[in-house]
């Protein structure tokens, strides 16, 4: 399949996750988020995203989620003591899953539908902490651009924090024969198509738009950082998956590879 030029990628993402977002729903998951979101201490955070938002200071901080997908991580921000916490997603289907957990909710977010390859203006200068949690960053095509309108975002003194897949993972294919032979070079350029809604377990065969998942270095993600003007403050790789659970298979090794890893770069 020919690869579409990176806007019409977008585009097509954005519709691919709109196309997918009843599939969420339909879930055992979704009639238990509803429930606990209700309670003031809800959380969804695992132990690594909640220490290092600890570590960070979200307390009394104005925090923006991007790519805050049904917004269930956003809402667990007030936990830490967020003061004002600002989801932004491209997909309007997931924004309205986002907004109804937010009736239920003691707390009240803001929820924004924007091109998060391209952040609009009105979002300049607003926040303290900007998150990124698992299954933002491939999805967009130029990693370069997307940081610097992320580092705008941000206040001085304002910090990034990244907690995500290790790119090693994309090298792997959990449902291969072999599943611990490399199947892909890191290195990939061409994204990952796949034409079939967008889920966390198994495969739901219906025909969507297609979603483009684009592979990007650790070295391409660090070169975007600096080059955005934000300075590197941590970075660690851990040997746990933070995704499908398709992946699991891969922790627990004797010969471990990194499986996610969180990053914090601060704007001066």
């Amino acid at each position: 399949m020919e690869v579409p030029n990176p806007q019409d990628a977008v585009d097509s993402n954005r519709q691919a996750w709109n196309d997918s977002a009843r599939h969420h729903r339909d879930t055992p998951e979704w009639q238990a988020l509803l429930a606990s979101v209700a309670q003031t201490d809800f959380s969804c955070l695992d132990d690594t995203l909640r220490a290092l938002l600890e570590q960070v200071g979200v307390e009394g901080k104005d925090v923006v989620q991007l790519g805050c997908n049904n917004g269930r991580e956003s809402l667990s921000l007030f936990a830490l003591g967020a003061r004002r916490v600002t989801g932004v997603d491209q997909s309007a289907a997931f924004l309205e899953q986002a907004r109804v957990l937010n009736a239920r909710s003691p707390f009240d977010a803001q929820f924004i539908e924007a091109d998060i390859h391209r952040l609009p203006a009105e979002l300049d200068g607003r926040f303290d902490v900007a998150l990124i949690t698992i299954g933002v960053l491939n999805w967009m095509p130029d990693i370069g651009v997307f940081l610097r309108h992320v580092a705008r975002v941000l206040r001085p003194g304002g910090h990034l924090v990244i907690y995500e897949t290790h790119p090693f993972l994309e090298m792997l294919d959990p449902e291969a024969e072999d599943p611990f032979r490399v199947a892909t070079s890191y290195f990939r350029q061409e994204p990952f198509v796949q034409e079939e809604p967008i889920v966390y377990a198994g495969k739901v065969e219906q025909k969507t738009a297609p979603s483009y998942w684009f592979v990007h270095t650790l070295g391409a993600i660090f070169s975007g950082a600096i080059g955005a003007g934000l300075t590197i403050a941590h970075f660690k790789e851990y040997p746990h998956s933070n995704r499908e659970e398709l992946y699991d298979r891969y922790e627990g090794q004797t010969a471990q590879v990194p499986m996610c890893f969180t990053l914090v770069a601060d704007k001066r």
